[in-house]
């Protein structure tokens, strides 16, 4: 090891930078973004970071403030790649445990997390101002479904993305 130690480099930028954006800072810096979960079928995507009105359709990235984040410490702050389903005004119900944004089925939420933690459906609201329901494409994507993700608020959104494959 100590004549081949500039082999280990990329390993070790790579733990240094998972590390950074685990702990301290999650926040996408480079506009390249990779989605690692079948939650959407997009697997790389290119962010902007430009400003404009999110609208229903959207793939949008947000910074997770739900509150599972209470379980699941690692999830503060760390950005979710999902599709605006939801914009205010709309009205989200709930049937058992299938949810309706308008009167049009949108998924059904499960009861439990992967590692048993129970799940409750999100209540039903009108989507206020300044507030999107978010929902990935797959029916294991924890997304606004669940109480413990919630609504998303403007103010998580850090950008509109455009799918490249």
């Amino acid at each position: 090891m100590r004549r081949r130690w500039y082999l280990y480099l990329p390993l070790f930028t790579i733990w240094g930078f998972a590390y950074v954006r685990l702990f301290i800072d999650p926040t996408p810096r480079v506009p390249i973004l990779v989605n690692w979960t079948p939650s959407l079928p997009y697997h790389v995507a290119l962010m902007q970071f430009q400003q404009h009105p999110v609208a229903r359709g959207d793939l949008i990235v947000f910074a997770f403030a739900g509150e599972a984040k209470s379980h699941y410490a690692g999830l503060r702050g760390q950005p979710f790649f999902k599709r605006v389903r939801g914009i205010p005004g709309d009205v989200v119900t709930v049937i058992e445990r299938t949810v309706f944004i308008n009167g049009e089925p949108v998924g059904q939420a499960k009861t439990r997390t992967f590692d048993g933690h129970p799940l409750a459906p999100i209540a039903p609201v009108v989507i206020p101002p300044d507030h999107f329901y978010v929902q990935g494409i797959g029916p294991n994507s924890f997304d606004s479904r669940y109480r413990e993700s919630g609504l998303v608020r403007a103010d998580q959104v850090l950008g509109v993305v455009v799918p490249i494959f």
